[in-house]
């Protein structure tokens, strides 16, 4: 399987996709080539889970019918074949993000990939306790006077592990807050990250706003404070070409799923000094070099947070994915979907009784514009109702919270609608589900 590039060789300032060339896109995704009550079916749900191209369900396919065992396990020829699909998979999407191999794990997805961070955490500060581990284990503890930091913008898959950890251990979780608009307040950054801080988890790209953080700006802030980065990469790894290294976290987390991958797969990057320094997350067979009836001695990572059977099909499609995606370009991925970001947002906010949340048709916040995703309240309609009548007519988006109830709360909301594009997303979807949006107040007797 040939290696993607990383995203420090691929060219950058590319032109965005083009229309015939998101038809040509499309003819690879089966599933957008159907109707949906009565309509040709506007998918506009890809920030929630994306389609999948037939390079990838071939891909896992083709690991059932030729390549089918266990992994790390067997001497025989299957055996052998599997594992080094299964090792090929991993160095692809390493590199995909600009990482080592070994510094990549696979989880079943990106909330397994945080709740490992957290719970190894947890776990590193009862062996500290204990006399166990070395010392950069120990260094790893956290206990009372600690803090833990994230952002009001926080999914919860990036805010619940982190208010577990503290309870477990007697940290504080602290918060950036946002404004009125959603906008994270940099200015209280600095007073919120300070010389307690051990941990500062935010997400690269909101997954209500579409907006992307200022990640150098909170980096440097937590790098001051000797404190651990964690990156909830979910929205940006499959719109954004991603050098993790080049953003100096020392963790981040991604889903296969949101990435044309399937589902049941997904991945933690971790500096290699860090990974082998966390107990592991879950124990068992595969992760270990020596067990006796009193205790085990576990492997270095990424084998040591990789216990029991294997994703082993899903990793060698997730591996497909990105090279689809890589072959396709990053950039110019990119740079597609902020026209349709643009486009989403211009025809949201120009229609009455409709509000959209995060930032205005042509404003950038933190230096950035969106990616293409827009999340909206429709006045006097709930989020639920504007969903169903917008699946009436054959376009399909996310409702309600979407994971993120504090955010919605300090927005005043407890619920919105969310359109999200993807490389395969045409101009003319977008204006097809901006045509219905532009009806859901008359028929529901509000305009």
């Amino acid at each position: 399987m040939a290696l993607v590039k990383t995203p420090s060789t691929l060219q950058h300032a590319q032109p965005a996709l083009d229309d015939a060339e998101v038809e040509r896109i499309r003819n690879d995704f089966p599933a957008l080539a159907q109707e949906v009550n009565g309509h040709p079916l506007v998918y506009l749900d890809s920030g929630a889970t994306s389609q999948k191209p037939r390079s990838v369900l071939e891909s896992e396919q083709e690991f059932y019918e030729q390549r089918n065992a266990a992994v790390h396990r067997g001497a025989h020829e299957l055996a052998v074949r599997a594992t080094e699909a299964f090792e090929d998979a991993r160095a692809a999407v390493a590199a995909f993000v600009g990482v080592d191999p070994d510094e990549l794990v696979w989880t079943s997805n990106a909330t397994e990939a945080v709740n490992l961070v957290a719970q190894s955490l947890a776990t590193a500060t009862v062996w500290a306790e204990r006399g166990r581990g070395g010392a950069e284990t120990r260094r790893l503890a956290l206990g009372p006077g600690d803090e833990i930091v994230v952002t009001e913008l926080e999914h919860h898959a990036n805010l619940i592990p982190w208010q577990e950890l503290a309870f477990r251990t007697g940290a504080t979780l602290r918060w950036i807050p946002v404004d009125d608009a959603g906008r994270l307040r940099l200015e209280d950054a600095a007073s919120v990250i300070g010389p307690r801080t051990r941990v500062v988890a935010f997400a690269h790209t909101s997954n209500v706003l579409g907006t992307v953080a200022p990640v150098g700006e909170l980096v440097a802030l937590a790098r001051r404070a000797g404190a651990l980065v964690v990156l909830d990469a979910c929205q940006s790894a499959p719109h954004l070409a991603l050098d993790l290294r080049a953003l100096d976290v020392d963790f981040a987390v991604f889903s296969g799923h949101k990435m044309l991958a399937p589902t049941g797969i997904g991945a933690l990057y971790g500096r290699r000094e860090l990974l082998d320094a966390l107990p592991p997350f879950l124990v068992g067979g595969s992760m270990i070099t020596t067990v006796t009836m009193e205790r085990a001695e576990y492997l270095p990572a990424p084998q040591r947070f990789e216990a029991g059977t294997q994703r082993i099909s899903q990793a060698i499609a997730f591996a497909a994915a990105v090279d689809y995606l890589a072959h396709t370009g990053m950039d110019r991925i990119h740079a597609r979907e902020a026209q349709l970001g643009e486009r989403l947002a211009e025809g949201i906010a120009g229609m009455d009784g409709v509000r959209l949340l995060g930032p205005g048709p042509g404003e950038e916040w933190h230096g950035k514009g969106r990616i293409g995703l827009a999340a909206f309240d429709v006045d006097g309609v709930h989020a639920h109702d504007v969903g169903q009548y917008l699946d009436s007519r054959g376009v399909a988006v996310r409702v309600g919270h979407h994971c993120a109830q504090p955010l919605h709360r300090r927005l005043g909301l407890t619920a919105s609608t969310r359109a999200s594009a993807y490389l395969y997303t045409t101009t003319e979807e977008v204006d097809v589900f901006l045509d219905a949006l532009a009806d859901v107040r008359a028929y529901f007797g509000v305009a």
